[in-house]
């Protein structure tokens, strides 16, 4: 992709003649300062106001389209002793329309000059500043003449305390010693806190990267070092070669100790990864996972991945799970580092999964990006399907389809809100895009592109999606493009393959098959109309289903909890159902366009199954004795269906218990059948529709009905839990539901599965923890040891002590479900203090907290007491925010506990938070829990008194 950099690079050689000698005289004033502590306290620009007379000459959030950057050439020099940083940016502007003030992003940084360069001559310009916009404007005393300029601004600014913009890091060595970093977070829109930019998605450009640093240390970019330099002072300058088009979001740098492993992917390209020198040994298994999944995409996309090298880092502290900057993706160690000896399937199959989703991005929002954060499920939406397709191809060992399913369980969770929002939805602000960040763009996204596969037929989707990326690459793209390149695949040479032609699919739908048995397509496939439906409204169809005879009636209507019918009325999807029936397992497809339509059977049968697998987002209702044949069928033979298929069934009956359309005693009918089930997608659905149901007892002080529903639980799966065994022998799939069974028959206090816990603990204590426990059931054992004060401390030393991310996070979830309520309390504190607990943990932790009998209230109110605290360190609208707004009270179910979180975040000023979309989840979530339980619980005990056990 040189050729790319070629374009613009002899327009640059008279400028970059003259700023390499210019920047011999500044680099001793600007660059050098940080090595002199009292003069270098850097201030921000809310310190320090550059000017605050003139009014700023712009006042849109977004930036004007008629000045482009070209090329930065980008200068930084980090102080790791000082924690700071300074630096030089030239960007290369194409202007396309005269004008006095060119208008960038800049946060936070200290502006000390900007000028226009050229050759032989620099014009100074002032600059003016505004925070609220997180701009900054430069301005000329002379109209700027159309054309390419070149901007070149000197900066300063500290070291970021949080996780975003270029941030300072630390980790403690297996000594003791506590070594710093720096490292760069940008996405979405963090790259403004570390150079001025023009920090929007569709503004790309190349890159040229220098960065000085000390001997001890070394620096990663997204490019390989061309070369480094020796400075003054024994310090060094690394120069990295220039990058592919892209978005400021993209840009990375990392000034560290690591260490590195690396090999050579089949099509020349050099995979490294980093980790700090203590954990490089558990680096070995994501590089044979990242050769062989880039190997893939690289195939499977027939587009050659377009740098030299990628590399993956492992970065002690990441709030985000992991980020896709080009050729240089990061990762929490969690994330990345798997320990042999002490990581679980689960472990390795996160670790896979999530090298995966990033290096899907590397073609999947790097070489063609979304015009826009609206569109971000173009971005993530994409990696996260490709994420379980390309891991499902290339470890089939790991069974991830097994773990596909609760993905769209849990984004319809979300949709089922009125709170929700459509995929492609306007934002503006920065916390209004950060919030685009969540289960709607993700899981809905990958959920209903795995829809339109199963629609299109896998060949049809990949011809779509390859032309997709061919004819954008390098460019920014919006839904439409997308949907255009899946539906020309009709009129390509490949749509010969697979089904496409053999149903009639790309024709006219006339293809002599009968009407049951094909699409209802009498029309040119319109993708674009279909997938605008999905896309651009909120929420998801409930289809019911009515049989007379061989007549089947089907309407659809939107799912909703609440009430607020003036919500459901509008909407219509076209779906494309699936089906089975009784009589054959061949499955049939239909295109829902309408509110009602009707199909015909070829004969009576005495059940149908609609969304086969569960592979369309939708759920259905079976009217007319519909779930009575079905629940029917799940107690004489539930292997006559799929296990998705069974767990869609316990899915979609609970949700319609929460509407109404089902009472409650026919849903939990349905489960008794669960005491045959032995897969782990079943079981883990009937879980996740059972446990809440006692978590709102418990937040109600209903002691009785709460440990009958626990009773019932527990004996439902007694039978699969004590045919367990404590060791890492099955499969993927058993192992991960032998700890999930285990960690809930000790919780429960099951008497032999909380002896052999003991056992097992009592044992590992009196070899000082280096006993070998079986990896799936490490954490039943750390749970039932940190049950006491004693082995909560013997627990805590072995978390300090450990180099193991896998081992430290079990450690910790133990010690967070400790009924210990002062210990929980000290590791919230700790834990936000950031030196003991790491805070990039605080999320997950307080939500386990939250979820503790003993801790609950608790969490909350350490969310209340530290809310500006917990603001500041993660951002307003972040992934981490919502995910403790709506973890700590999602499972009250009290009116007084809903006027107490209404009450608090009522009293918050807007730049705070007060309309974020996960405060209004949040009260959602509460007022439907009222609504059930006030609805249900009388039934629900009189169900249970009638079982006496099962």
């Amino acid at each position: 992709m040189r050729n790319l950099v070629d374009q613009v690079q002899t327009e640059r050689t008279a400028v970059n003649l003259f700023f390499l000698n210019m920047l011999g005289l500044r680099l001793c004033l600007i660059l050098c300062c940080p090595l002199i502590p009292v003069a270098c306290r850097v201030h921000s620009a809310k310190e320090e106001p550059l000017a605050s007379k003139p009014p700023f000459p712009w006042n849109k959030m977004r930036l004007p389209e008629t000045v482009k950057p070209l090329h930065y050439d980008l200068f930084i020099h980090p102080n790791l002793t000082y924690l700071n940083f300074t630096g030089i940016v030239q960007i290369q502007i194409d202007v396309q329309e005269e004008t006095r003030a060119i208008i960038l992003h800049s946060k936070d940084l200290h502006i000390i000059r900007a000028t226009f360069l050229s050759p032989g001559h620099q014009r100074n310009l002032n600059v003016l500043d505004f925070p609220a916009f997180e701009q900054i404007a430069v301005v000329s005393d002379d109209l700027i003449s159309r054309g390419v300029h070149v901007l070149s601004i000197e900066f300063s600014a500290n070291l970021s305390e949080s996780f975003h913009g270029f941030y300072k890091g630390s980790y403690k060595t297996k000594d003791g010693e506590t070594r710093v970093m720096a490292s760069t977070q940008f996405e979405p829109t963090h790259a403004r806190q570390a150079f001025p930019c023009f920090d929007e998605p569709a503004f790309k450009a190349n890159f040229t990267i220098c960065v000085r640093r000390e001997p001890r240390h070394i620096v990663v970019s997204n490019m390989p070092k061309l070369k480094t330099v020796e400075q003054p002072r024994g310090l060094l300058d690394d120069y990295f070669d220039t990058s592919v088009k892209m978005s400021t979001y993209l840009v990375a740098y990392i000034v560290c100790d690591f260490l590195s492993i690396r090999k050579t992917t089949q099509h020349g390209v050099e995979i490294s990864v980093y980790a700090v020198p203590d954990k490089i040994g558990q680096a070995e298994y994501a590089l044979d996972t990242a050769v062989k999944l880039l190997d893939f995409y690289d195939d499977y996309f027939n587009i050659p991945y377009p740098l030299p090298k990628q590399d993956l880092a492992a970065i002690p502290d990441f709030q985000s799970g992991a980020m896709e900057n080009w050729g240089l993706t990061t990762y929490r160690e969690s994330g990345l580092l798997f320990d042999p000896e002490k990581s679980s399937p689960s472990d390795k199959m996160g670790i896979t999964k999530v090298i995966a989703h990033e290096l899907a991005h590397q073609w999947f929002g790097n070489l063609v990006t979304m015009q826009w954060w609206n569109d971000l499920w173009l971005n993530e939406g994409f990696a996260k399907f490709m994420e379980f397709m390309s891991v499902d191809i290339t470890h089939p060992e790991l069974q991830v389809n097994d773990n596909f399913l609760g993905k769209c369980f849990q984004a319809m969770e979300v949709d089922a809100l009125s709170s929700s929002h459509p995929i492609s939805t306007p934002v503006e602000n920065p916390a209004e895009i950060r919030e685009m960040f969540d289960d709607v763009s993700y899981r809905k996204g990958a959920c209903v592109l795995n829809m339109l596969r199963d629609f299109l037929t896998p060949e049809g989707f990949k011809i779509g999606i390859i032309r997709y990326l061919r004819q954008h690459s390098y460019q920014n793209t919006v839904n439409a493009h997308l949907w255009e390149s899946l539906s020309s695949v009709c009129h390509s040479d490949d749509a010969d393959q697979g089904r496409m032609k053999l149903d009639g699919f790309c024709g006219g739908g006339k293809n002599g098959g009968t009407e049951h048995s094909k699409w209802f397509m009498q029309d040119e496939l319109d993708v674009k109309a279909i997938m605008d439906t999905w896309t651009l409204q909120e929420g998801f169809p409930m289809i019911t289903v009515e049989v007379k005879g061989r007549e089947v009636r089907l309407s659809q209507q939107r799912y909703l909890k609440g009430e607020d019918p003036d919500k459901m009325s509008s909407f219509l999807w076209q779906v494309p159902l699936t089906h089975i029936t009784s009589h054959s397992s061949t499955v049939q497809r239909f295109l829902l366009k309408t509110k009602r339509d009707v199909l015909y059977l070829p004969e009576e049968v005495e059940w149908i199954k609609f969304n086969v697998d569960m592979r369309g987002y939708y759920i259905v209702h079976y009217e007319a004795g519909g779930w009575d044949a079905l629940i029917r069928l799940l107690q004489r033979n539930h292997t006559a269906l799929s296990s998705n298929d069974r767990a869609s069934l316990i899915n979609n009956i609970f949700q319609l218990v929460s509407i109404g359309k089902v009472p409650l005693d026919k849903a939990l009918e349905l489960t008794l059948y669960l005491s045959q089930e032995q897969e782990v997608m079943p079981v883990t659905q009937g879980f996740s529709e059972l446990v809440p149901l006692y978590k709102l007892m418990e937040k109600r002080d209903m002691e009785q009905l709460e440990n009958t529903m626990k009773g019932y639980i527990l004996n439902l799966f007694r039978g699969l839990i004590d045919r367990q065994d404590w060791s890492d022998e099955g499969t993927v799939s058993q192992r991960i539901l032998r700890n999930y069974l285990l960690l809930f028959a000790c919780i429960r206090r099951h008497p032999p599965v909380v002896t052999k816990a003991q056992q097992l603990f009592q044992q590992w204590t009196e070899s000082n923890g280096t006993m070998r426990l079986p990896s799936d059931v490490t954490l039943v054992v750390y749970t039932e040891g940190a049950r006491s004060e004693s082995g909560w401390d013997f627990l805590l030393q072995k978390y300090l002590l450990s180099m193991s991310p896998s081992e430290r996070s079990n450690i910790k979830a133990a010690l967070a479900y400790s009924p210990v309520v002062d210990k929980l309390q000290w590791m919230l504190e700790k834990s936000l203090e950031g030196e003991v607990l790491k805070t990039q943990d605080l999320t997950s932790l307080l939500v386990t907290v939250s979820r503790n009998p003993k801790g609950f209230k608790l969490a909350w109110n350490f969310t209340r007491a530290h809310w500006y605290k917990l603001v500041s360190k993660f951002d307003l609208g972040s992934s981490a925010i919502s995910r403790m707004v709506v973890g700590v009270t999602d499972q009250y179910s009290t009116q007084e506990m809903l006027e107490e979180v209404r009450k608090f975040f009522g009293s918050l000023p807007t730049e705070a938070g007060s309309e974020l979309r996960s405060i209004q989840r949040a009260l959602e979530t509460i007022e439907e829990n009222i609504r059930w339980t006030d609805r249900n619980l009388p039934l629900l005990k009189t169900w249970l008194d009638s079982r006496h056990g099962i």
